[in-house]
């Protein structure tokens, strides 16, 4: 039994040191670009809050169980406990909006003229900030009383019956309001869901009828392949598919939590490693694919060539 909580502490602290160094990098190469000139697309903007949302995922709940790994059993201040299960509850939620935004976003870009999306493909750029600012305030409030029924360890509150996550515990309170309440905290998470489903199809629809429009045409620069919008599409639907699978599957593991009364160690651990693969696995697939990554890379490369001579792209 000591060698699997081994196993999943070493995963835990893995997951946790790479998906940061992975963020960090990645979060370094957006600000690079900036400070240097370029003009970044409103995609971009999105994924930088991704970035973001992912690393307060990874430092909410990575961290404190990394801390366990080299003997920090619990952490003492109540307001810690608080704080740490807020920020991971924002996190999550902005990073499932700024997943949603992004499919939004490329299908009316990817949408024909002649669509009903047509109108929004001028306007849509405009509003890019002003719906991220909106998604970050929307998770804050909806997440600020969960911190209520969190306390440490070390809380002296009279607390008749609680539910342990290893590092804080939860207070129980009645099933009805934990009904509601659970209600409340999940009905943005699935309207984002269903919206990231619904822009996936629909993506995976507009590539569909776009290959058998050109399919007839032989010319190797004129196929949905070569498309710039069509590469782009494809990894807009990469990225939505991974963090899908690992939202449901942390799901089914956060579900499990609220069912048990006293959850085992196994499935406190497993919740932190499902809510981590996402914000782990993000950022390396943002670098295989991202072509502003790509240019800064490739200044870099210029630059030790010819290092008196800066150009912009």
């Amino acid at each position: 039994m000591a060698s699997s909580f081994l196993i999943t502490d070493m995963i835990i602290l893995t997951q946790t040191v790479v998906g940061i160094l992975g963020n960090f990098s990645l979060l370094s190469s957006y600000i690079i670009l900036h400070f240097m000139g370029y003009r970044l697309r409103s995609t971009d903007l999105i994924l930088k809050h991704l970035i973001v949302a992912n690393s307060l995922v990874l430092l909410s709940k990575g961290v404190p169980q990394t801390m366990a790994v080299f003997g920090s059993k619990h952490i003492r201040s109540d307001f810690g406990c608080k704080l740490l299960f807020f920020l991971h509850r924002v996190g999550r939620g902005v990073s499932i909006g700024s997943i949603c935004l992004l499919s939004v976003f490329q299908v009316i870009t990817i949408s024909p003229w002649n669509s009903r999306w047509a109108a929004l493909k001028v306007t849509a750029p405009k509003y890019v900030v002003l719906s991220i600012f909106l998604c970050w305030i929307l998770q804050m409030l909806v997440n600020v009383i969960f911190p209520i029924y969190i306390t440490g360890k070390w809380s002296d509150k009279n607390i008749t019956e609680e539910r342990d996550f290893g590092y804080c515990i939860s207070i129980v309170t009645d099933k009805t309001d934990d009904t509601l309440y659970a209600v409340l905290l999940s009905f943005p998470d699935v309207l984002c869901l269903g919206l990231t489903l619904w822009a996936g199809s629909s993506m995976v629809l507009i590539l569909y009828r776009h290959k058998q429009q050109v399919q007839h045409i032989r010319r190797a620069d004129a196929s949905s392949r070569s498309s710039p919008e069509s590469r782009a599409t494809k990894f807009i639907l990469l990225l939505g598919s991974t963090f899908v699978y690992f939202y449901i599957l942390s799901s089914i593991f956060q579900v499990l939590l609220a069912l048990f009364g006293q959850p085992s160690r196994f499935h406190v651990d497993m919740s932190i490693i499902t809510a981590a693969c996402f914000p782990t696995v993000s950022p390396f697939l943002l670098m295989s694919h991202n072509s502003s990554v790509h240019r800064l890379y490739f200044v870099w490369i210029r630059n030790a060539k010819s290092p008196t001579i800066m150009r912009k792209v």
